[in-house]
């Protein structure tokens, strides 16, 4: 029976070390801005696993553009504690802005008054936070949001290493202070569905063969070209030899 791969919402979750920090005050004002990059692009995750091959995940420059986060309610958390919300974007518009530059997603936020907002303002100016993590969805079936490729290495157990390669972003639902993002982007949680989908592992298995065949095919591949630079060394070698030859028969001539 043919299998058809439909399309699934991946959700998925990514920290990085975002230089956070409270802006610095104008006029001798306390400043309630806190302000950092919530996601870079082009940096390679720490080793990831799911349900398949380990991997590291790269977000591409253009994945996150400012049309997809005007459409997106984001709320700025902390620890992605949805009861901890210290400002918020709905629709491009709120206490919390960004911009989308070549690093990545830069934000600023306009901190509450609150006891909950003081405590987010006190712990980033200690640098007890200093990371930021967001929650993101993507089609992992469609190659235009998602790739693999080899990476060409293997784990501590002989397991070959692919590159997840995230293209796409379809949606943000929250961005979060963290202080325990110790690497550029840390493994935080495995992928989930929303509501109303469920994981179609035999799609997924499809996924994780095809990456494994062009492994082969590029192992395959660097065998033939080697294999082909040693036909043509030998070739050369022979026409070499037969031009020595017959260089010195004329010579004796």
């Amino acid at each position: 029976m043919e299998h058809k791969i439909t399309a699934k919402m991946i959700r998925r979750e990514a920290s990085f070390q975002a230089g956070l920090h409270v802006r610095e005050s104008e006029g001798g004002s306390e400043s309630r801005t806190i302000e950092g990059y919530v996601l870079k692009f082009g940096v390679r995750s720490v080793l990831l696993h799911d349900w398949w091959n380990p991997y590291y995940e790269i977000l591409e420059p253009g994945c996150v553009t400012r049309e997809m986060l005007d459409k997106c309610n984001i709320p700025l958390t902390m620890f992605h504690d949805r009861e901890l919300v210290i400002a918020r974007s709905k629709n491009g518009r709120g206490t919390l802005s960004y911009t989308v530059d070549g690093l990545g997603t830069q934000f600023n936020a306009d901190v509450a008054r609150t006891a909950d907002g003081d405590k987010a303002l006190e712990l980033a100016r200690r640098g007890d936070l200093d990371g930021c993590s967001f929650v993101y969805s993507t089609d992992e079936m469609d190659p235009d949001a998602v790739t693999y490729e080899a990476s060409g290495e293997k784990d501590a157990d002989g397991n070959d290493i692919l590159l997840r390669h995230v293209w796409r972003i379809d949606s943000i639902t929250d961005f979060t202070l963290t202080g325990n993002a110790a690497y550029e982007q840390t493994e935080c949680v495995a992928r989930e569905a929303p509501d109303g989908y469920t994981f179609d592992r035999t799609a997924m298995k499809m996924v994780r063969e095809a990456a494994e065949n062009k492994l082969r095919e590029e192992e395959a591949a660097q065998q033939a070209a080697a294999k082909k630079r040693e036909a043509l060394k030998r070739e050369q070698v022979t026409r070499l030899r037969i031009a020595a030859d017959t260089l010195r028969e004329f010579i004796n001539y």
